[in-house]
């Protein structure tokens, strides 16, 4: 199809990837964002290379290299320091034909913005709704004004107003852990900066990894009970008390970071829903299969959904409707599954059934490289670009 014009509520990874490839298909696209200002949520993120090999297909690998991290190896250690499993990545790269790119959210969600177009992204724009007919959808925003289109695309993250036009309303499910993430000055005295490091024991975590600007990104997770809130100035403390007696490169993590500029998350993710379109609305990203992320394939899902829903808009005529609805069938099974996967390993990590977790850590031990490097590959040549 041609000539659409796309409205897109949200901003976000997957809110600007959609945007630009919309835009290279030939469409007019406006997008709108509830915030003042774009701040993503989180410090960090890895994107795998099925993300990866999306945005190169969009003509932004190289801007992307220039701001990603390089990641040869990933390492499992105790919170006693002694080393699970090694896994040299290179074999990886290899075998899928792209290396992943851990970043710096703010650097990615600036590359993208800038990639779109800053003058037709609209913030401080509420969307509270969607209404739609045979013809077209109307975004409705809490300030009154209403945005037609030929569709909209519902990209506003786990909080989504536009997925209950779709589905109707979705709880949120508490994932039974707190995150906490931020970037501090890479040092050796942490981690080797080729190396993604995870400290696992007790039911908790404790990782650093590389990205662009000679920069870790690091994140904490740890069970807690739902509804806790500790300001800013005192997350240093809670992270000391919590991380207490682990490994001096932990330690000396929590002494680097800056506990003004530490996230703290309560994670959570949705069930897999029934519907990722209804007639001329789309889901996409967070909105459509919010997950925990403990397989890193948040941010890749909302990339890859960019891609196939542009491609089956682009390359279809029967209608906008008929598009989407391949573009659900597409994205539905995929998304879910990973959900569910990433849901099971977040209640193995973070000690759901405490036996499971101490029987995990002995199986970190055992496993080849070889099956951790083919787990990674299946995931990611099951994407769009293979």
């Amino acid at each position: 199809m041609y000539n659409l014009k796309v409205v897109i509520i949200g901003a976000g990874i997957g809110g600007l990837t959609t945007g630009i490839a919309m835009r290279q298909a030939g469409y007019q696209v406006e997008i709108y964002d509830r915030a003042q200002e774009l701040r993503p949520a989180g410090a960090g993120i890895s994107l795998w290379s099925n993300g990866v090999k999306v945005l190169n297909h969009l003509g932004l690998g190289e801007k992307l290299a220039a701001i990603g991290g390089e990641m040869n190896a990933m390492e499992y250690r105790s919170h006693t320091d002694e080393s699970l499993s090694y896994v040299d990545l290179r074999p990886l790269f290899e075998q899928v034909g792209q290396r992943p790119y851990p970043v710096a959210r703010t650097d990615l969600q600036t590359m993208l913005f800038e990639a779109f177009g800053p003058e037709d992204v609209h913030l401080g724009m509420n969307c509270v709704g969607v209404e739609q007919d045979e013809h077209s959808a109307t975004a409705i925003f809490e300030n009154g004004e209403r945005i037609s289109g030929d569709l909209v695309v519902g990209a506003d993250g786990i909080h989504s107003a536009v997925r209950a036009c779709v589905v109707g309303q979705v709880e949120r499910r508490y994932a039974r852990y707190v995150n906490w993430n931020g970037l501090v000055k890479a040092d050796p005295e942490l981690c080797d900066p080729n190396l993604w490091v995870l400290y696992v024991g007790d039911s908790k975590r404790a990782s650093m990894m590389p990205v662009g600007g000679d920069r870790f990104y690091f994140f904490f997770g740890a069970p807690m009970v739902e509804g806790t809130h500790v300001e800013p100035t005192y997350r240093q403390e809670e992270l000391a008390k919590i991380f207490q007696g682990w490994p001096e490169p932990v330690q000396k993590l929590i002494q680097a970071l800056d506990p003004e500029q530490t996230n703290r998350l309560e994670i959570g993710d949705i069930d897999p829903l029934e519907h990722l379109v209804k007639g001329r609305i789309a889901l996409l990203g967070d909105s459509a299969h919010a997950t925990t992320p403990t397989l890193g394939q948040g941010g890749c899902q909302a990339i890859e959904d960019a891609e196939v829903l542009t491609r089956y808009l682009h390359t279809t005529n029967i209608g906008v409707a008929d598009a989407l609805k391949r573009y659900e069938a597409a994205r539905k099974d995929r998304t879910a599954e990973l959900v569910l996967k990433a849901r099971k390993r977040t209640s193995l990590i973070y000690g759901y059934v405490p036996e499971a977790t101490e029987q995990w850590y002995s199986d970190l031990k055992q496993e080849p490289p070889e099956s951790v490097i083919n787990a990674l590959a299946k995931v990611i040549l099951a994407g769009p670009m293979g």
